[in-house]
């Protein structure tokens, strides 16, 4: 690494299996320039191995200043290869999600590359201002977005863990990115669904704001989750920006690159996708 990177960070990170599931299907990366969770779904461990797979396929990057856009899209590649030909007995037909943040180098300057499959999420805490960046995959999101289903009644909607894309379990949809200028002071949050259909987003915030250090952040959104049911495993990743690189012309403007709407849920409280609850690919 030199010795000026684009983002200079503090990390915390946090994962428990939950109260009502033996195995922890969600993994993790959280090592610069990398802040990524995958929550596996399929069950029988089938999960778990999904979920470890895509993560792995990143590991590769750790130690790097920053990444590419193109960087990203060939490992997200590589990884739904390797989970769809995952042999059968060792998590054949299981898929994950995938969301979190990249480092990336834009001109110079430090940038958030923000990616997203499925519904874990990723939230940003700026200047004041507290807002998820992904969007759901989900069939709950969907209806919200029709105006069919106002977004109080989607936090106690049924189907809110049913998924409209994924890292295979027969999807072949398309993540989207995000590209936006980072602050020093930022606080990216991203963590799976595990801790978002426990807290509601208010509360989320409010530990934010409570928990200066990003490891006791991470450690106290687990801890409460849990309090408040733990139906699910939970992940939380805290990255704190410390000093970020910048250019006298910055902008601060948004990019967005968009990916194209695919198909594709839940058992047991557990995340599938879409096919798999009405019966099948």
């Amino acid at each position: 690494m030199t010795q000026n990177p684009p983002i200079t960070v503090r990390c915390g990170a946090a994962t428990d299996p939950g109260l009502r599931r033996r195995i922890n299907e969600d993994s993790f990366l959280a090592r610069s320039p990398l802040f990524l969770v995958a929550d596996g779904m399929g069950g029988h461990q089938a999960g778990e191995i999904a979920s470890a797979t895509v993560i792995d396929e990143f590991l590769e990057f750790s130690g790097r200043d920053s990444l590419t856009i193109d960087d990203v899209h060939a490992a997200v590649a590589r990884a739904r290869r390797r989970v769809d030909a995952l042999p059968s007995g060792s998590g054949a037909g299981a898929g994950t999600t995938l969301s979190g943040v990249v480092i990336a180098d834009v001109a110079g300057e430090g940038y958030w590359l923000a990616v997203n499959l499925g519904d874990s999420r990723t939230y940003r805490l700026s200047g004041g201002g507290f807002e998820q960046v992904s969007v759901d995959h989900s069939v709950v999101q969907e209806l919200i977005d029709s105006g069919e289903l106002s977004a109080e009644a989607a936090h106690r909607d049924t189907r809110r863990n049913v998924i409209t894309r994924a890292i295979g379990a027969g999807s072949d949809g398309e993540p989207d990115y995000w590209m936006f200028p980072a602050e020093a002071g930022d606080r990216i949050l991203v963590c799976s669904d595990g801790l978002s259909s426990e807290l509601e987003d208010s509360r989320i915030l409010e530990v934010l704001r409570d928990e200066t250090d990003p490891q006791a952040a991470a450690t106290r959104l687990v801890h409460e989750a849990m309090i408040s049911g733990g139906r699910d495993n939970i992940t939380v990743l805290v990255i704190d920006a410390v000093v970020v690189r910048t250019r006298a012309d910055h902008s601060g403007e948004r990019d967005t690159v968009p990916a194209a709407p695919t198909t594709d849920v839940e058992i047991d409280g557990d995340t599938l996708p879409r096919a798999v609850a009405a019966g099948g690919f």
